[in-house]
């Protein structure tokens, strides 16, 4: 684990803190870029998935020296933030947008992409008056997102594919009339899952959509795709862009989130007391709706380290080691618990623990609930001399709570 030496040094870590990694970041980064180079394809960061903008540069390709094209964004202040810190494409869905968030997304956006053919309708007028007279590559492009009503077994409240969801149009609701003026397609049903999944959704979309495929400048395949993860199918997806590139003449458009930052950072807590219920409670310096609210949304289990005799282990399964606890924050909230995990020994007060894999959606959720400050951020990698160092990105502190208010 990178910078592991780093996270248990209360001197060097401050708790809570959100830790970036930068050399997982650039690998993330450079098996991208080797897709993209492979296949034509253009990728692009999900702000929704990862948006701390303090290591856009080894990310984006305008920015700093990464390969990435640009942003994708879902609302207004994702799309300023990815024209102002990411550079490149800036692309931008919602479900709806009213028309002063459309004003200003003019000035922001080079793809806009509709959820309806009423949405498209009402603001065609708007953005063909903003590209008349600007240069061809200047103009925003606008596109349609489809429902192809393809599942891939996604958790619900993750799959926009999902019986009643608002995502996209349906082929009984598409309105071919509606394709003038429209240069792409836009769909998305995955999450963190593989190529062969994509496969299948790619089927689906041309078994549903085929005939409009062809009048496409570009197709953007949204995003889910968990291209970093080890033993991810390279392969088969390169050959599936390659083949959507060649046979609709289109640029073909990915837009994944936690592929860019997977296995990127860790959440550095602290336990705070251990007191005795129906078994042994561990309270942390955290609280996981407020800083890990997937934990409790999705729900999954995060993996956990701490110290041992030197060096980072895992927590085990309950059972699974010595001692068993349930791990829990310190809000209000009956069921603010992370989960149950085995442990070599005891934890006690002022004891470090670090929960993996929290650079992606966690820190973009975080919230004030309870008053609780939001965690720090940092970064480590390598320095000059190869030494490893750890460099504060941002506190925050009472005013970050009041100005959410009034």
């Amino acid at each position: 684990m990178h910078c592991q030496h780093l996270l248990f040094d209360p001197a060097r870590i401050p708790s809570p803190c959100f830790v970036l990694d930068e050399n997982q970041l650039s690998a993330n980064a450079a098996v991208l870029n080797s897709v993209q180079e492979r296949t034509g394809a253009k990728i692009l960061l999900a702000l929704k998935g990862y948006a701390a903008w303090g290591t856009f540069p080894l990310l984006s390709r305008f920015k700093g020296h990464g390969p990435l094209w640009g942003a994708c964004a879902s609302s207004v202040d994702e799309a300023r933030l990815a024209r102002e810190e990411f550079g490149g494409e800036v692309h931008a869905f919602a479900a709806g947008w009213n028309r002063r968030e459309m004003a200003e997304l003019l000035t922001l956006t080079d793809h806009i992409v509709f959820n309806s053919t009423a949405q498209w309708r009402e603001f065609a007028p708007a953005i063909a008056m903003w590209n008349k007279g600007r240069c061809p590559d200047r103009q925003i492009q606008c596109g349609l997102r489809i429902n192809p009503e393809h599942s891939e077994g996604a958790v619900e409240i993750y799959n926009p594919c999902a019986p009643g969801s608002r995502l996209g149009i349906r082929r009984k609701h598409f309105d071919p009339t509606a394709m003038t003026g429209i240069s792409g397609l836009h769909f998305h049903t995955l999450c963190e899952q593989g190529a062969d999944a994509l496969e299948r959704t790619l089927a689906a979309v041309e078994s549903h959509f085929g005939q409009w495929l062809p009048q496409c400048r570009w197709i953007n395949m949204g995003g889910g795709h968990h291209i970093t993860k080890p033993g991810y199918d390279l392969d088969l997806l390169c050959r599936l862009l390659t083949q959507w590139r060649d046979r609709y003449q289109a640029q073909i458009y990915l837009e994944p989130g936690e592929a860019v930052a997977l296995d990127a950072g860790w959440l550095v807590a602290t336990v705070l007391d251990v007191i005795e219920a129906d078994m042994p409670i561990a309270i942390l310096d955290i609280g996981i709706p407020c800083h890990m609210p997937d934990v409790i949304e999705m729900p999954y289990r995060p993996r956990v380290r701490y110290e041992h005799d030197g060096a980072a282990v895992l927590a085990g399964e309950a059972g699974q080691k010595a001692w068993t606890c349930r791990l829990a924050g310190k809000s209000c909230l009956a069921g603010d618990v992370a989960g149950e995990y085995s442990f070599d020994a005891p934890l006690k007060p002022g004891q470090r623990l670090v929960f993996e894999d929290m650079a992606i959606y966690s820190m973009v959720k975080t919230t004030t609930f309870n008053g609780l400050r939001l965690p720090s951020i940092g970064i480590c990698g390598p320095d000059a001399a190869g030494d490893m160092y750890f460099r504060m990105l941002r506190e925050f502190g009472y005013a970050n709570f009041k100005n959410r208010l009034s």
